[in-house]
């Protein structure tokens, strides 16, 4: 196991998370959103690597990791947990704190900083007990330190390679939905597993009584978790923190779409409108008035 770890598992890992260079100006506003998080706040982000280029096409999202937000380390309530989290990571008591579950470091506290340069998004758990919210930290700081599976490492790598040219025992089973089969640690499922110790629901398998018509909630397995079921369920409020907002505007009207800056590369001209097309993709909408109508 050491001679894979040391030969295959290392420089399969830098490749996976190697990331690519962030947007120039970020989708979100990371300081606006860094004020308002609380505790229990779990944190989803686009991924920029090739392991999240891997699960966005396993899991038809946009969101390919997940992180659960524990506040600055006075947060902690539990003395015992801040002194371990102080051995752990030894932050600054102004460090805003993650714990995650990341690819070839296992689950680790992380500062919220990382992810300055990132698109994400807050699910905030509904009504949320603060003592639940503490129990949620404390099962999460426990879990620090527990690595990834090896087997994860291997069936990410897999899925890199055409589906069709591989034989069948080669083919990954990472994400297969079979009780017992999937990779025991990824960063959905140490915040599931988490929740799951309040008996906060995610997405709970719902099954009704065909004779009693009574309702039951079952716990799903935490493995089949993944980054976007935060953002799906019901159970979580959504929070976005766009870079340029109109909320302090009277209206989105107001947003800056005329200006004296051009498109200036291949990308972005062939993601955006010209000023010709935009004009005329106006004109069309009032001529046919599927446009909505401006105010006086």
């Amino acid at each position: 196991m050491g001679v894979f770890s040391n030969v295959v598992a290392r420089p399969t890992v830098r490749f996976l998370t190697q990331k690519r260079k962030p947007r120039a100006i970020p989708l979100s506003d990371f300081e606006r959103m860094r004020y308002e998080l609380r505790p229990c706040d779990v944190l989803l982000v686009e991924g920029r690597s090739r392991v999240a280029d891997i699960i966005r096409m396993v899991t038809l999202s946009p969101w390919t990791h997940a992180a659960l937000y524990i506040g600055r380390l006075h947060d902690v309530e539990d003395p015992e947990l801040r002194a371990f989290i102080q051995h752990r990571a030894n932050p600054s008591p102004e460090d805003q704190l993650l714990i995650e579950s990341e690819l070839g470091l296992g689950t680790v506290i992380t500062p919220l900083s990382k992810y300055q340069q990132d698109h994400v998004r807050l699910c905030r758990p509904k009504g949320l007990a603060i003592q639940d919210a503490h129990r949620v930290v404390a099962f999460a700081v426990q879990r620090l330190g527990i690595p990834y599976d090896v087997r994860q490492i291997f069936d990410l790598f897999r899925l890199l390679f055409p589906w069709l040219i591989l034989p069948r025992r080669w083919r990954s089973s990472l994400f297969q939905h079979n009780a017992g089969t999937p990779t025991r640690t990824v960063c959905s499922t140490m915040i599931a597993e988490a929740f799951g110790e309040v008996q906060f629901p995610i997405l709970p398998l719902v099954k009704q009584s065909t004779e009693s018509g009574t309702v039951q909630l079952y716990r799903r397995n935490p493995k089949l978790f993944t980054p976007s079921d935060f953002d799906y369920s019901p159970y979580f409020d959504i929070i976005k923190y766009p870079f340029v907002d109109f909320a302090s505007h009277s209206s989105y009207r107001l947003l800056p779409w005329s200006g004296v800056s051009a498109l200036g590369n291949a990308v972005e001209e062939k993601m955006g409108l010209t000023a010709e097309e935009a004009q005329m993709y106006i004109d069309t909408t009032r001529e046919t008035g599927t446009g909505s109508q401006s105010a006086d």
